[in-house]
């Protein structure tokens, strides 16, 4: 099923053009593009049964064709056609290439809702086509319906997909035990009835048995993954010296200082401070959910395979303290550690953490020298081989750099960077030890099923004392009164704000033109709402130095009011910015909300979150209740999960993270059961007994999932 779509027959350029916009480039493609509902035009009725109010299709031949004008100066075309069994009229308002294309004696199938016109009854067509040899596809049956997007009709993509389907031609795919204990229909089967069932249950179970096989794949793929990672040996397997942890935090298994040999104790006494005393001399105390981290991270540290962790937690909850410990812990055993961050804001900022949590040990002897790599600033040579910890963006991946004796590679907000990427960084040290962070709130199946090859830790507390973000859904009456408050609070508290915009340019499309566009927005609050205080601009677009310059100018109090988009989202710290408001709330999805007012209550005083929407749907203003009045990111992400489904996790319509064609996120019952396959899978089979699953998850592999 790899064959290209140029090859679909009766198909125009502009067609295959518009396709491959939606990633369609093959008949496999096309057919993994499924219908979200169907309509039912199946009840196929004579003419002389047809009742007022029914959803029917009727089949007879064209016996007059017609336009009329009515009174209002609308075209409507006429179209009546006979079965032998009585006439019907099919009615359509301003089609007139219908008359062109009909003509008296052609057999036409149309389905519709019956209506009353007068004494008569007559049809409104929603589908139709001229009957011939073949069977009908658009009426008389199940019709599927399909995400119109990018100028293609659900008509166009039908007929396309009601072509390739009959080019199918499949190998098996799953062993018979598997498919009987989950009662799941054969594949071909699924495919032509998920495109045009049968019947409506055909149509559930064809439904059933591709979401199991997209999660079953997934699955499999992290399952060997994760399997073939235990076996590759580290290059440098960590030893960690006497009294790092509270023992009362630690199991038998943790317990580090029992599991010491006297030799390590003696070595590592030798070479550098514990680091306990490190973590002694930090300027906070770690919270309990940190020091449970770090306990997981530094008993894979000790491990002769290579750690590969995934680390999830709140904005604010101290993952980069975590990651300096881990980063430190590298430093006493002779190794630097890699950081990769998605933006130079955020690597800047990770560096200046850094610097800082290493000054303060009070041993400044043995403190990691820390290097800043970005694409606008560029250390020499010699810093990138005897730094301890080199931190950057995707400079980092210049295949020129070379780096020092590497144990550690730290990447930051991991699912923004590609497969390809994280391996290339990976593979500049020898199998070094891998840690994945992450902000964004993710459901916990989501990260099991998406991470199922990692080891998976959370970060589930804050740190005490800081204060929660107070968050109003603003009526628009409300509109002006917000911004005379945030004025007072600027000139009376001395705190900054931020005013988020989701678009840079004003939209010309017609349902995006309530969004306030940033550059517009700009203009209007700096000199019509707040012309007293001191307005910036930030968005993607501006150049690395303007970003940079601007929150530069943001943080050292120049600016009392940055609007921006949404690239405020990560990495910037500016403690004394106390507000956030969110123009046009309603089209983030709950992470990147979460994100957004994490940008705040960084500081000692009260901070606050003002959402601002254009929406007028309950659905939309429900949902932004409920953010406000909840600040667990888990369980918004749950929320949206549920609410949203699995395409819109992440982003604007969330950051793309779950790709994700038929299956949900939120059929737990259905990720147990393939979570389960994939194992007894693995426990009998090779993959190489089944060639069409291991094509797929070789292409899932090399597409999606890596051990990195």
């Amino acid at each position: 099923m790899d064959q290209l779509i140029e090859t679909l027959p009766k198909t125009s350029p502009l067609t295959i053009k518009r396709f491959k916009s939606l990633g369609i480039n093959t008949f496999w493609d096309l057919l993994n593009y499924f219908p979200f509902r169907y309509e039912d035009y199946s009840l196929l009725s004579p003419i002389n049964q047809i009742q007022e109010g029914e959803t029917v299709t009727v089949k007879g031949i064209i016996v007059s064709l017609k336009n009329e004008f009515t009174r209002r100066g609308f075209r409507l075309q006429k179209i009546e056609i006979d079965d032998g069994s009585g006439k019907a009229e099919l009615v359509w308002f301003n089609q007139m290439y219908l008359i062109k294309l009909f003509r008296e004696g052609l057999t036409l199938s149309a389905g519709g809702k019956v209506e009353r016109n007068g004494r008569n009854l007559s049809i409104k067509p929603e589908e139709f086509e001229i009957v011939g040899a073949a069977p009908t596809i658009h009426t008389g049956r199940l019709v599927p319906v399909y995400p119109e997007k990018r100028g293609l009709s659900s008509k166009t993509i039908r007929e396309k997909i009601f072509y390739a389907i009959n080019q199918l031609d499949m190998q098996k795919l799953l062993p018979d035990e598997i498919m009987s204990y989950n009662n799941l229909i054969d594949e071909t089967t699924a495919y032509k009835n998920i495109h045009f069932p049968e019947n409506t249950k055909l149509a559930r179970q064809s439904r059933q048995r591709l979401a199991f096989d997209e999660l079953f794949t997934i699955q499999l793929s992290n399952a060997m993954i994760k399997q073939e990672w235990k076996k590759e040996t580290v290059g440098n397997r960590f030893i960690v010296g006497v009294g790092y942890s509270d023992p009362q935090l630690m199991d038998g298994k943790t317990r580090l200082a029992e599991a010491l040999t006297k030799r390590a104790r003696l070595d590592s006494a030798k070479r550098a401070p514990p680091l306990q005393q490190f973590i002694n001399n930090l300027p906070f105390k770690l919270t309990a959910a940190q020091k449970r981290v770090i306990d997981e991270i530094i008993s894979d540290l000790r491990k002769t395979r290579p750690m590969n962790r995934f680390l999830q937690g709140e904005v604010g909850s101290g993952k980069t303290v975590v990651a300096a410990v881990a980063a430190y812990l590298a430093h006493l055993n002779g190794y630097q550690t890699l950081l990769m961050a998605p933006t130079e804001i955020l690597a800047e900022q990770h560096y200046k953490t850094f610097q800082k949590l290493f000054s303060g040990t009070g041993i400044a002897r043995n403190t990691p020298a820390t290097t800043l790599i970005t694409a606008s600033h560029k250390p020499v040579r010699d810093e990138l081989t005897k730094s301890n910890i080199v931190i950057g963006t995707q400079a980092l991946l210049n295949a020129k750099l070379d780096f020092g004796k590497i144990g550690l590679v730290v990447i930051d907000e991991q699912h923004r960077f590609g497969v390809a990427q994280r391996a290339i960084l990976k593979q500049k040290g020898t199998n070094p030890h891998l840690l994945t962070m992450t902000a964004t709130p993710i459901p916990r199946t989501v990260a099991l099923t998406l991470y199922g090859e990692l080891d998976l830790s959370v970060i589930d507390e804050m740190p005490k004392g800081r204060e929660q973000v107070k968050t109003y859904l603003v009526e628009r009456n409300k509109r002006n009164d917000a911004y005379r408050w945030i004025e007072k609070n600027i000139v009376n508290e001395n705190v900054q704000a931020f005013i988020v915009c989701p678009l840079i340019e004003e939209s010309e499309v017609e349902t995006m033109k309530t969004i306030r566009a940033v550059k517009k927005e700009y203009e209007y609050l700096k000199n019509q709402i707040f012309p007293r205080q001191k307005v910036g601009l930030l968005h993607g677009k501006l150049k690395a130095k303007e970003k940079n310059q601007v929150m530069l100018n943001f943080k050292d109090g120049k600016i009392d009011i940055l609007v921006s988009t949404s690239v405020v989202e990560v990495g910037i710290d500016i403690p004394n910015a106390t507000i956030i408001l969110v123009e046009s709330a309603e089209r983030y999805g709950m992470a990147q909300l979460h994100q957004l007012r994490g940008r705040v209550g960084r500081g000692k005083k009260q901070s606050y979150c003002l959402l601002f929407s254009e929406a007028e749907d309950k659905n939309s203003l429900d949902r932004l209740r409920f953010f406000a009045h909840n600040s667990i990111g888990s369980e918004l992400a749950e929320y949206d999960l549920k609410r949203r489904g699995p395409g819109q996790i992440y982003g604007t319509k969330q950051h793309g993270y779950a790709d994700l064609k038929i299956a949900s996120f939120s059929d737990y019952g259905l990720i147990r059961k393939t979570k389960s396959a994939a194992s007894y899978f693995m426990n009998r089979y090779q993959l190489n007994q089944f060639p069409e699953l291991k094509n797929r998850v070789d292409k899932l592999r090399i597409n999606k999932i890596s051990r990195d």
